[in-house]
């Protein structure tokens, strides 16, 4: 189906104006599809991936390489959802350079949910199948007090598993 924006109403959830390719740091966090546990289970408090969590990793850690702009600062897998934070560079790479153009978070995230969503579809023989929700949640991080909390709040995500299940189950 074609894109009709009279039928299509996706409300953006970005910061209007915001231009999400200058340099800063970024907190992202995505969703699986109905949040469905799929990248490992929480055993003792510690996040333990199984094939499709160790993908999800694998092209998260990959990103570096297709964006020489970016820098990849603390993350974790979890069984439904994904936290990671991203810093964009000021220097940009050489086929940035060419292009005159540089890749913003959206374009990272899309291309981020796409290659892996592929890589473990084909795995499980479900092409085509959602992996992630539509939309993924970003904040900029301001300055370095939040970012050391977001840290804070990215390693102790699999301590807090339990309470959050319990929150969500209620």
């Amino acid at each position: 189906m074609k894109y009709n924006p009279n039928i299509h109403h996706r409300r953006s959830i970005r910061l209007k104006g915001y231009d999400y390719s200058q340099p800063g740091a970024y907190f992202i966090t995505i969703c699986t599809h109905q949040k469905e546990c799929i990248f490992g289970e929480i055993i003792d408090e510690q996040m333990q991936l199984n094939h499709f969590g160790k993908i999800v990793q694998f092209h998260w850690c990959s990103l570096e390489k297709y964006y020489s702009h970016i820098q990849l600062d603390e993350f974790v897998v979890m069984p439904n959802h994904f936290h990671g934070i991203i810093i964009i560079n000021e220097n940009i790479g050489i086929d940035e350079a060419i292009n005159n153009k540089k890749t913003g978070i959206p374009e990272i995230i899309r291309g981020f949910k796409t290659f892996s969503a592929r890589q473990i579809n084909k795995s499980r023989h479900q092409p085509g199948m959602p992996l992630w929700q539509r939309n993924y949640y970003e904040r900029i991080i301001r300055d370095e007090e939040e970012l050391n909390q977001i840290k804070k709040y990215i390693i102790n995500n699999p301590q807090t598993w339990t309470q959050d299940q319990e929150s969500n189950n209620t």
